[in-house]
C-alpha cells in the first residue's frame, strides 16, 4: 500500500457554535499556492484536484491519527467542498475526550491549522526550472486533520514520483542533433585537412 503523503494548508481554522453544535471550519488545502517540498520540489494543487473525492468516505483525524477520528463524511459530521481558495472543510466536532480537547485547544489557538492526508492520482512535472516544479491536479482524499504543525513530511514519496515521471518522460532526442553532428564532424574533417595541407608546405 502507497503511503499517504500530508501537506498543510496554513490557512488558520475557525469555530463556530450554534444550536448546540460546535463546528471547526478551514482549508485543508489551498489552490495555486507554491510550498517548497523539502528543497526537492515546488508544489501547487490545481483547482479540481479533489472535485471526485466530495462524495468519498473520508475521515477527520487529530494531526493525522487514525484512532483520533472527530468527523466523517459517511456520517454527515464531516463536510467538504472545493472553492476558488481550496478544498473547505466543516467538522461537527463531537463530545468526546479528543473532541472536547480539540475544541478547547483551537479555541484557546494553541491548534490553529488544518491538513490533508491524500494520494496522487494525477500530476504534472515540469522540469525546466530548478528546482521542479509539481502541480497536482487530482488526488484520493484519505483524511483531513486538524493540526498543531504544518505537515510538509513524507517527501520521499513526492521525490519517488517525480523519478516515476523521469522513467515515463524520458527526454526525447533533438531532432536536429544528428544533422549538428554531422556538420561538426564536417567542420573538424575540414580543419583537420586545411592544417595538414599547411603543415606539407
Amino acid at each position: 500500500m502507497t503511503k499517504i503523503e500530508k501537506r498543510s494548508a496554513s490557512a488558520g481554522v475557525e469555530v463556530r457554535a450554534a444550536e448546540g453544535v460546535r463546528t471547526l471550519v478551514g482549508y485543508a488545502a489551498v489552490f495555486n499556492s507554491p510550498a517548497d517540498i523539502g528543497g526537492w520540489f515546488t508544489e501547487t494543487i490545481a483547482p479540481g484536484s479533489f472535485s471526485s473525492q466530495l462524495n468519498a468516505d473520508v475521515r477527520a483525524l487529530v494531526d493525522h491519527d487514525t484512532g483520533r477520528v472527530i468527523g466523517r463524511t459517511k456520517s454527515g459530521t464531516l463536510r467538504l467542498a472545493e472553492d476558488a481558495h481550496g478544498l473547505k472543510v466543516e467538522i461537527d466536532v463531537p463530545n468526546t475526550s479528543d473532541g472536547n480537547d480539540l475544541w478547547e485547544l483551537v479555541t484557546r489557538g494553541d491548534i490553529s491549522g488544518m491538513s490533508f492526508g491524500f494520494r496522487v492520482t494525477k500530476e504534472l512535472w515540469d522540469e525546466t526550472i530548478d528546482p521542479p516544479v509539481r502541480t497536482i491536479q487530482a488526488v484520493e482524499l484519505a483524511e483531513v486533520s486538524a493540526v498543531a504543525w504544518p505537515a510538509y513530511d513524507d517527501t520521499e514519496i513526492g521525490k519517488r514520483s517525480l523519478q516515476e515521471w523521469r522513467d515515463a518522460h524520458p527526454t526525447k532526442p533533438d531532432p536536429a542533433a544528428p544533422a549538428t553532428r554531422a556538420a561538426q564532424t564536417k567542420a573538424r574533417l575540414s580543419m583537420d585537412l586545411d592544417l595538414k595541407v599547411r603543415t606539407k608546405s
